[in-house]
């Protein structure tokens, strides 16, 4: 698809939405030395606080082409840089759907990058998790199961990967760490982002497909269609509203390198019982595995792989046949 050079845009910001106050009392006092030079100070940790807040930049063009606005939503341990520019400086999803005339948001979760962190384990239970470059590497199948050697240049890629191996480690500047803990508040923020803001068209990554998910269900008038790039996360079907998203189109989409990662293997039998149960209930459901079109290479972070604008191209032909453009 060829896109213009160049972007009217209506207007750019971010807005914080969700959260809670919470209270804390009975910590210690303590001497903190905030700059070099200055004196200690005493500081008190009680008080009141702002946590459980999502963070969301928009760009909002000044003549859209899409009928709804269109919601990005990452994965676990990452944030909304995911589709911002790719690691290997070639621009993400974020700018290729703003010229193809989509109002775009893309969300920062709890606790993650510009969201914010709460005091833990006071306020986020548990404490955080630190993705490897291992488990990236192999979880996200870039390499295979047991093929991280210290480094990227030492470890043995897929063959024919298309993500950019040479960027790997600045894709890791990215990681963010995350709690098991906090899923309840996530879903509370996205769910009043689609009641304030929506309704969105939603792609969503590996984690983020349960929050998309449950969002829909909660609240079927504001999501008029979900793109589920890879999603690791889903209802479980009894467990689920699925009558209520009937009129919602869902699109599932999935790279390469399935048959010989363990943990996919592992996943994809519940989200295909998920999917069964989408289409027992009469729900639109569409598949879209790369491979299987004879669309080799991609890894799960399939909107930084070098073919991202292809996959891109393909997703907004979908939306155009769901008829969510104008």
């Amino acid at each position: 698809m060829e896109h213009p050079q160049f972007l009217s845009i209506r207007d750019i910001g971010s807005l914080h939405i969700g959260g809670r106050e919470a209270v804390i009392n009975g910590l210690a006092e303590r001497k903190v030395l905030y700059s070099p030079g200055n004196p200690p100070v005493t500081v008190n940790p009680n008080g009141e606080f702002e946590v459980e807040q999502m963070y969301v930049q928009y760009v909002r063009l000044a003549a859209p082409k899409a009928r709804y606005p269109l919601l990005l939503m990452h994965g676990g341990g990452l944030c909304g840089v995911t589709y911002e520019t790719k690691p290997d400086g070639q621009p993400g999803w974020q700018s290729w759907f703003l010229h193809a005339g989509h109002d775009v948001y893309v969300a920062d979760a709890v606790e993650r990058g510009r969201a914010a962190w709460a005091r833990s384990p006071e306020i986020f239970q548990g404490e955080p998790q630190f993705r490897t470059k291992a488990e990236a590497w192999e979880l996200f199948r870039i390499g295979a199961d047991g093929s991280w050697r210290g480094s990227s240049a030492a470890s043995s890629a897929n063959p024919g990967t298309l993500f950019p191996v040479t960027a790997f480690d600045q894709f890791m500047k990215q990681a963010t760490p995350r709690w098991t803990t906090t899923d309840a508040a996530t879903q509370a923020a996205y769910n009043q982002l689609v009641v304030d803001h929506g309704p969105f068209v939603i792609i969503t990554h590996s984690q983020g497909g349960n929050f998309a998910f449950k969002m829909a269900a909660a609240h079927p008038d504001k999501v008029a269609a979900i793109v589920a790039v890879e999603p690791s996360g889903f209802p479980v079907p009894s467990q689920a509203s699925i009558a209520a998203v009937r009129h919602i189109p869902h699109l599932f989409v999935w790279g390469d390198y399935m048959a010989s990662s363990a943990n996919w293997q592992r996943i994809r039998p519940g989200l295909d019982q998920y999917s069964k149960a989408l289409r027992a209930q009469a729900v639109t459901v569409d598949e879209m595995d790369l491979p299987a079109m004879g669309i080799a290479g991609n890894s799960h972070m399939l909107m930084m792989d070098t073919n991202s604008n292809l996959v891109a191209s393909l997703i907004q032909e979908w939306l155009a046949g769901k008829r969510l453009m104008n």
